[in-house]
């Protein structure tokens, strides 16, 4: 096969980072020097396939062969094959043609069963889209690169007209494209899927699918958030879940929906909404009163417990947001979950998560540990010992509720707290999140109760507290902060003197 000097290019990722205007507007930017060494080398469909076929037709190869061939030559030569459909293309059986990828041909279809209305081919063409872009996201990227999103668009309006089957096909077969690729979808698109999810409130299906379509869209891509937002998204997750409250895969999707909406994960813009958008969903849109509620009907099923819990969490920004969560009940839920689902890890997690949200409100940390949320929280971590993640939520939690209370220090110690917290980082050496927090944990529980230093240090809290500060650079303030605090001899590097200039006497 040819040496991939021709035919081979450097291309950005999929979405080359941009700004936007005030209006929305897209501007172009060169790509700074950091941003050229994170390209890597990328070529085109068209380039792969030439290839294959020279194999094929050169070298007698099989199809497989032929890509297996194709494959290893340029991925020797560092090439990014990750948006490559990897199959040799085929001849239609409908007639001499040029041969074509599969997805290419469905596409085709696709757009003449649309620009004809047959809605039962148009049915038939968009579920086969969907089968062939799940198996493969090359299929998703390829598929937007022929021109898929105006013809799958065109289909969605026509099925606007009244025939809620193909609606919901449009929907599902609009969330597979824009699945990484949040890009696609323009202000018409926008637009209809606000009108789609409003007009069709009552459908579940519909709800969930519409719903997926809006974390898609929203998913790295600020602009899409921030525009979805003025168009009224919001009411519409928040009321999806109230008026779905028992049909579990739409309460997922708009938990989902509902975090990425506070998400700040774009790099293209200077800064997000998130902090504003999970003030509305709270102040507008009773988003913790929704939730909070949601829970109890679905108290044997730990899967979507989660997801309320981790949306929980993501809204808990505000003071009077942490004590709206205890004033609504969801204190008393949170301990009870995390005695009744001890054995599920992932809920175990996010009811840590939130715990740890809530406690930044002084009269919340006092709630939980009346509530015997410390007796919880080391039980949990004892259980979960092997879990990093687990550890340290729950040693955040409990630096939370131990920051500027020495009577909540001392519940924690008795009820070893300080005893779990060493062991996690016993047990997760390589961690840094975990020897940071149980750091800040100890840091926390002897800066105002100095009788404590004594059994903490007896424990060996020293050493690992060393051993985290040497391992860990990231770890060297909060260790060197609970070393002095543990009354430990700590040498302090004086990083500036003013020695230059003037500024020294």
């Amino acid at each position: 096969m040819p040496d991939g000097s021709q035919g081979l290019v450097l291309l950005f990722p999929p979405f080359q980072p941009r700004l936007f205007s005030s209006s929305g507007a897209s501007i172009g930017c060169t790509p700074t020097s950091t941003q050229a060494k994170m390209v890597s080398k990328r070529i085109a469909q068209e380039t792969f396939d030439a290839a294959v076929r020279e194999n094929i037709e050169e070298f007698a190869m099989g199809p497989e062969e032929a890509v297996k061939e194709a494959v290893e030559q340029f991925e020797s030569q560092g090439v990014d094959l990750s948006n490559i459909v990897k199959t040799a293309p085929k001849v239609s059986a409908d007639g001499p043609q040029e041969p074509t990828h599969d997805i290419l041909q469905t596409l085709s279809d696709l757009q003449e069963s649309v620009a004809s209305s047959h809605t039962q081919e148009v049915s038939a063409h968009l579920t086969r889209f969907c089968d062939q872009c799940k198996q493969d996201k090359a299929c998703r990227f390829l598929a937007a690169q022929k021109g898929a999103y105006p013809i799958i668009f065109t289909a969605w309006k026509l099925a606007t007209a009244g025939d809620q089957g193909l609606l919901l096909q449009s929907l599902n077969a609009l969330s597979v494209l824009t699945d990484g690729q949040p890009d696609l979808l323009d202000t018409q698109g926008l637009q209809l899927l606000v009108a789609t999810l409003t007009q069709n409130a009552d459908e579940a299906d519909l709800t969930c699918s519409g719903i997926r379509c809006v974390r898609h869209a929203c998913l790295k891509h600020e602009q899409n958030r921030q525009d979805l937002v003025k168009a009224g998204v919001l009411p519409l997750l928040t009321g999806a879940i109230a008026h779905h409250g028992h049909h579990a895969d739409v309460v997922r999707e708009a938990c989902w929906a509902l975090r990425v909406m506070t998400f700040d994960d774009d790099i293209r813009v200077p800064f997000g909404h998130a902090h504003n958008h999970a003030k509305m969903i709270v102040q507008e849109n009773k988003g913790l009163k929704v939730l909070i509620e949601a829970t109890k009907a679905f108290l044997d099923n730990p899967g979507i417990l989660s997801e309320l819990c981790g949306t929980l969490s993501r809204l808990a920004i505000r003071n009077e947001f942490c004590q709206e969560v205890v004033d609504l009940g969801g204190l008393s839920i949170l301990v009870s979950l995390l005695a009744d689902f001890n054995d599920h890890q992932e809920l175990v997690k996010q009811v840590l998560s939130t715990l740890r949200a809530i406690a930044g409100n002084d009269d919340v940390k006092d709630a939980i540990v009346h509530a015997g949320g410390t007796e919880s929280i080391v039980a949990a971590m004892t259980q979960h010992l092997t879990c990093p993640q687990v550890c340290e939520q729950s040693c955040a939690a409990l630096c939370f509720l131990a920051l500027r209370k020495p009577d909540n220090s001392r519940i924690i110690v008795e009820g070893g707290g300080a005893v779990a917290a060493l062991q996690a980082m016993k047990a997760h050496p390589q961690k840094a999140s975990v020897q940071k927090q149980a750091c800040m944990l100890i840091r926390n529980l002897v800066a105002h109760s100095q009788a404590f230093s004594k059994p903490i240090l007896d424990l060996g809290a020293e050493a690992l507290i060393v051993q985290a500060r040497s391992a860990h650079r990231d770890c060297e303030d909060v260790a060197k902060a609970a070393l002095r605090d543990l009354g430990c001899h700590v040498e302090f590097q004086e990083l500036w003197t003013g020695q230059r200039g003037n500024l020294a006497p």
